[in-house]
């Protein structure tokens, strides 16, 4: 089986869409570089204003840098918003797309609840990590801005705030760490509660007749606990980050306002700037800010973890073949297929000429479903091949194999409004209702008399000939399917039966005014 698999969900440092992360980044930076130039510009302001000098045009500076700070501040906000938004649905395109290129492999993967989690929060998280990355920068710029405007002051300012740096990057470093690790545990506890939220929902059924509820309510919330612990966890991460990031961060400020008090009282820095020293200890200790930007990093390279495991999953590759005109005649040579380390087909060689019955009867788990997965497609074997008038599948093209062999499943989802417009779902241009209608009398017509059911049938002795439905079909819940092929282009792909009510299933028959060359019909036993 040739496969391809896709790169990283992260799709580089800048996302998917670079220029408006660019954008965002030199917004963001201009919003910090006009805040640290403020501090000077009022310490320069209140020197003048000390001497008794005209200090009118640094009033209007310091006016200019407050707006041009808020109109930053406001730019900044709608980029951000705009680029989480645009980040996120690119995600999402993007995992919906790889899943359906992977096909049903996906699913027995992951769980479908697992997938929607993914789908839908953790894609939501990930998707704020190009703002994270362009806002990370403006974090870093404050600090060593104003350490290097203390410096600029005088060395000894900077060289006190120096001293005790090292404190703060080794508690920003263990946040980091600890929240990355948190925040993975957190999200693959929500995986499994939505997974098996999921499978509870698909058999509610079978849980009512049952009278499981409440045991079945106490599977799907057992990991509850944990979930909790790993919540729990994530806010004393955060919370111990932030209490000793404020028990340092105050202590460094007074350390430099008291040295620059020391210098004033020895007339080597003046009042303006002892005021502009003051601001620049706190842009240098304002790690609450990076904090926060480190802990959404953190959790947005969490989710994308998540979200490369499903895009990981190698896609199945189709050749460029077309089928010649045949009776749709089936063939599975040495076919071997394993799930996990349990081997269900074992060298299985079958020929199914065109327009044959079969029905799959077997115990659970003896490999019914796996084999009509594989006749159509829905899965490669690990080893042999499956041909269809002489074509290997594999080496046709994705459209030519899905034209050609449709599948009716028990429980199928519905995505047209009505029951026509679901019949009709697959054909390449609109039926008139009455030509519907036609088609799905022809589909449920019996075709055969009622027969002896094979030996080992669960049924017992003897099985009604149902409706015609596919060429490959089991007696549990299992896809079907069926060749459909015209006469020289491909019929409409399958029909679904919109009910539970007789007959089970529909045939996956071309309409009358496109008549099917081959119909496989066969019979299982519906919900």
């Amino acid at each position: 089986m040739t496969t391809r698999t896709s790169p990283p969900a992260t799709h580089g440092l800048l996302g998917p869409a670079p220029a408006r992360c660019l954008v965002l980044c030199l917004v963001s930076t201009a919003a910090t570089g006009a805040g640290l130039l403020l501090p000077a510009a009022l310490g320069r302001t209140l020197d003048l204003l000390l001497a008794r000098e005209n200090a009118t045009r640094w009033v209007l500076c310091c006016a200019a840098l407050v707006l041009l700070i808020a109109l930053l501040d406001a730019a900044e906000t709608v980029l951000a918003g705009t680029l989480d938004a645009r980040t996120t649905s690119w995600l999402r395109r993007r995992l919906t797309g790889h899943v359906l290129a992977v096909g049903p492999r996906a699913g027995a993967r992951f769980g479908p609840g697992d997938l929607v989690a993914r789908l839908v929060g953790n894609a939501a998280q990930a998707g704020t990590a190009p703002t994270a990355r362009a806002a990370l920068l403006a974090a870093l710029a404050g600090p060593v801005g104003g350490v290097v405007a203390l410096g600029l002051i005088s060395p000894w300012l900077a060289a006190v705030f120096l001293a005790g740096a090292p404190l703060l990057a080794l508690l920003l470093r263990a946040f980091a760490r600890d929240t990355r690790e948190c925040v993975t545990r957190y999200q693959d506890v929500q995986g499994r509660i939505a997974r098996a939220l999921s499978e509870a929902v698909g058999g509610h059924r079978t849980i009512r007749a049952a009278g499981t509820q409440d045991r079945e309510t106490a599977r799907v919330l057992r990991p509850l606990p944990e979930l909790s612990a790993a919540g729990y966890r994530m806010w004393q991460v955060q919370g111990r980050a932030s209490g000793q990031s404020v028990a340092v961060a105050p202590l460094l400020q007074l350390a430099v306002v008291a040295v620059a008090g020391v210098l004033l009282a020895r007339h080597r820095v003046t009042v303006g700037e002892v005021l502009a020293a003051s601001r620049y200890a706190v842009l240098a200790t304002g790690v609450g800010m990076l904090v926060g930007q480190l802990a959404g990093l953190a959790r947005a390279r969490a989710a994308a973890g998540r979200l490369d495991e499903v895009l990981a999953e190698p896609a199945v590759e189709h050749g460029e073949r077309r089928l010649p005109s045949g009776p749709g005649r089936l063939e599975l040579r040495g076919v071997t297929a394993r799930r996990g380390a349990r081997t269900v087909l074992d060298g299985v060689d079958l020929v199914l000429p065109g327009g044959t019955t079969l029905a799959v009867v077997g115990r659970s788990g003896a490999g019914k479903s796996l084999l009509a997965a594989v006749a159509g497609r829905l899965a490669d074997p690990d080893s042999g091949e499956v041909l269809l008038d002489g074509v290997p599948l594999r080496e046709l093209t994705h459209d030519e194999l899905r034209r050609s062999v449709g599948y009716a499943f028990e429980r199928p989802a519905l995505f047209g409004g009505t029951v026509a417009e679901e019949i009709g779902l697959a054909l390449a241009a609109p039926s008139p209702p009455t030509t519907l209608c036609a088609g799905s009398r022809t589909a449920t017509t019996p075709s055969s008399p009622t027969r002896r059911a094979p030996a080992g049938s669960p049924n017992g002795s003897a099985s009604p000939a149902r409706s015609p439905t596919a060429a490959v079909c089991s007696s549990s819940t299992t896809p079907s399917p069926a060749s459909t092929r015209s006469r020289r282009r491909a019929s409409p792909g399958p029909w679904w039966a919109a009910g539970r009510s007789a007959p089970a299933c529909w045939s996956p028959t071309a309409p009358p005014r496109r008549p099917a060359r081959t119909r496989w019909p066969g019979w299982r036993t519906g919900g």
